[in-house]
C-alpha cells in the first residue's frame, strides 16, 4: 500500500463515527418528487365501424410529468428496511399514432397506489453518505383520462381506470444533513404493472354517434427521478461534549521596575545621578531575584535616524558596563537601541527634548 492510501485509510478510520452515515434503526418517515417519464405504450385499436380490436398496432407517446411519494418504514440497524408507500404519478399525452398518424387532441395519464418495499442500506465507512437499493411489489391503478385521438371521421376516446399488480425497482443515496435522524434523498424508481384493461369508445366526432365500444390493453413503464427528505426517529443523538473544569487562576506576575537614566545632549557618558539610578536598579535585580534585565537606549530627535540609532546603543552599552560592574552578570541583560523610534515625549523632527536622551533598564 503506497503511502498516500495508507494516509487517507487512517484518516477515514478516525473521523468521528457521529460523521459516518449510519443504517437507519427504527421509525422512519420519508417523501420525495421528481421528474416521470412514462414509456411509450402499445395499444390495441379497434377496426372502424366494428366492435374487434387489432392488437398492439398503435401506440401512445406522453410528455414528461412528475411523481411524488410518501412512505412510512422500518430500519433493524443492519441495513435492512421495510417500509410502506403511496405514490402518484402523472403525464400528458402528446400523440396517438397507427400507421397513418392520429392526432391527440389532450388528454393525460395517471398512476396511483400503494406498494410494500423492501431496502438495504449499504454503509460506506468514513462517508457521510448511505446509497441504498431496494425493490417493491403492489398494486396500481393506471388511470387514462380524456385521451383522444382521430381518424378519418371517427374519434376515439379512453377515458378509464384499471388497477395491476406492480412492481419496482429502486436505487438511491441518503445525505446526512447534519440533524440526527434527517436526510436528503436522491433516487431512480422503475415502476411497472400488468397491462391495464381500458375502455375504449369509438364516435363520429361529427353527429357524436357511438360506432365501436372495445376494452384495450395498453402498457404501464415509468422511469421516475426523485428528490426528498428522509428521517428517522431514533437515530443516535452526538454525545455531549464534557466541558473541562476552569484551570484556577494563575498569580498574577510581579510589576515590572523601570528605571530611567538620563544623558546630556549628544554625550554617552554616565552623570553621577545616572550611577546613582544605575546603582539602585543593581541593588533591586540582587534583592529580587531578577533573572531578566532589558536594558533600552534612546535618542531624541535633534540629529539624523542613522546617528540616533547609533548613539542610543552607546548609551545602552554605557548602562549594561555598569551594571556589570557593579556585579550584573552581562548574559542576564538584553541589551536594544530604539534610536528616535521611541520618544517619552513626542516632538518635531530636530527637536532636543532631555527627557527622550534616555537609557530604560526594566526588571521583569
Amino acid at each position: 500500500m503506497s503511502l498516500k492510501k495508507a494516509l487517507l485509510a487512517a484518516t477515514i478510520l478516525s473521523l468521528p463515527l457521529a460523521a459516518q452515515a449510519q443504517p437507519v434503526t427504527g421509525l422512519y418517515i420519508a417523501a420525495g418528487a421528481g421528474v416521470n417519464w412514462l414509456q411509450k405504450s402499445d395499444i390495441d385499436l379497434p377496426v372502424p365501424g366494428t366492435n374487434t380490436v387489432i392488437r398492439g398496432v398503435g401506440n401512445v407517446e406522453f410528455e414528461h410529468g412528475y411523481a411524488a411519494l410518501g412512505s412510512i418504514g422500518y430500519g433493524f440497524g443492519n441495513g435492512l428496511r421495510l417500509e410502506v408507500e403511496g405514490n402518484f404519478r402523472e403525464n400528458d399525452v402528446s400523440d396517438i399514432s397507427v400507421g397513418g398518424r392520429l392526432l391527440a387532441t389532450g388528454g393525460r395519464a395517471r398512476s396511483y397506489g400503494a406498494m410494500g418495499n423492501v431496502l438495504f442500506d449499504i454503509a460506506i465507512p468514513g462517508l457521510p453518505v448511505m446509497p441504498y437499493i431496494g425493490g417493491g411489489v403492489g398494486y396500481v391503478w393506471h388511470e387514462y383520462d380524456s385521451v383522444r385521438g382521430y381518424r378519418g371521421a371517427s374519434r376515439l376516446t379512453i377515458d378509464d381506470t384499471d388497477g395491476q399488480f406492480a412492481y419496482q425497482g429502486i436505487a438511491g443515496v441518503a445525505f446526512n444533513l447534519g440533524v440526527p435522524g434527517l436526510a436528503l434523498t436522491a433516487e431512480y424508481r422503475f415502476l411497472g404493472t400488468l397491462q391495464p384493461e381500458l375502455n375504449a369508445r369509438e364516435t363520429n366526432f361529427v353527429t357524436g354517434a357511438a360506432i365501436a365500444n372495445n376494452k384495450v390493453e395498453v402498457d404501464n413503464y415509468n422511469h421516475s427521478v426523485l428528490v426528498g427528505i428522509r428521517y428517522a426517529f431514533n437515530a443516535p443523538r452526538p454525545a455531549p461534549v464534557a466541558v473541562a473544569a476552569p484551570a484556577p487562576a494563575a498569580a498574577a506576575p510581579a510589576p515590572a521596575r523601570t528605571y530611567l537614566v538620563f544623558f546630556d545632549f549628544d554625550r554617552a557618558d554616565l552623570t553621577d545621578r545616572a550611577r546613582q539610578i544605575i546603582g539602585e536598579a543593581a541593588q533591586a535585580v540582587q534583592s529580587t531575584g531578577t533573572t531578566r534585565i532589558e536594558v533600552a537606549g534612546h535618542a531624541d530627535r535633534s540629529g539624523t535616524p542613522q546617528y540616533n540609532q547609533r548613539l542610543s546603543m552607546r548609551r545602552a552599552e554605557a548602562v549594561a558596563a555598569e551594571l556589570s560592574r557593579r556585579g550584573i552578570a552581562r548574559n542576564q541583560m538584553s541589551i536594544q537601541a530604539f534610536g528616535e523610534s521611541r520618544p517619552l515625549v513626542p516632538t518635531a523632527d530636530g527637536v532636543r527634548e532631555p527627557q527622550n536622551r534616555r537609557v530604560e533598564i526594566v526588571l521583569r
